[in-house]
């Protein structure tokens, strides 16, 4: 196979799986939920927090930046926070283990009524894990973006979404499509007048 048709190929897979996403009703009902969760936890000055392995928390770094700059239009900013301070991660992992690098801040910057957006495209990220349970321990509720069947992860969700997909980067293309459009919604439900 050349090139030209490997390329092809690719995108076409990815078309696929973005339909298989589509195709689902409850997929867009759940995208609906957590952005007027996301609204709601933003007008009761909460925050939203978002962590990851890798290209995921690439993803929660680029939704941190598009909530407190700008999307499309000028805003408020939103506090949402990726948890991907190197220092912290390094201390944290060095003097507690991998698994805690997620629990350790939002044990101790979540408060009941925030939001953790947790990215695993298995489902079975220990330090994931780990942080969606020290966020209901603190009262917050946990929206999932998940792959394959949702793992582990997905027990200690509010909410979630699993993309469809057989590896990580189709699951990750899917879950960075379901964070833009999450900015969208909330920036339609709380600033209407930049739409």
């Amino acid at each position: 196979m050349d090139i030209l048709h490997s390329i092809r190929d690719a995108l076409l897979e990815a078309q696929d799986v973005l339909n298989q996403f589509i195709q689902n009703p409850e997929n867009i009902a759940v995208i609906a939920e957590t952005a007027a969760l996301m609204r709601n936890v933003f007008e009761r000055q909460g925050r939203v927090f978002a962590c990851g392995n890798g290209g995921s928390l690439c993803d929660a770094i680029h939704f941190a930046e598009e909530c407190t700059g700008k999307f499309r239009e000028d805003r408020r900013p939103l506090p949402v926070i990726a948890l991907s301070d190197a220092g912290h991660i390094t201390c944290t992992a060095n003097d507690f283990g991998f698994a805690e690098i997620f629990a350790r801040p939002v044990s101790a910057l979540g408060h009941p009524g925030d939001l953790l957006v947790a990215l695993s495209t298995s489902g079975n990220s220990d330090n994931v894990v780990r942080a969606a349970e020290a966020a209901k321990s603190r009262g917050m509720q946990v929206f999932g973006l998940l792959g394959r069947d949702g793992g582990r992860l997905k027990h200690h969700c509010d909410i979630y979404l699993i993309a469809p997909g057989d590896t990580a980067d189709r699951i990750q293309e899917i879950h960075i499509k379901v964070l833009h459009i999450l900015i969208e919604q909330v920036e339609r439900l709380m600033f209407p007048e930049n739409y």
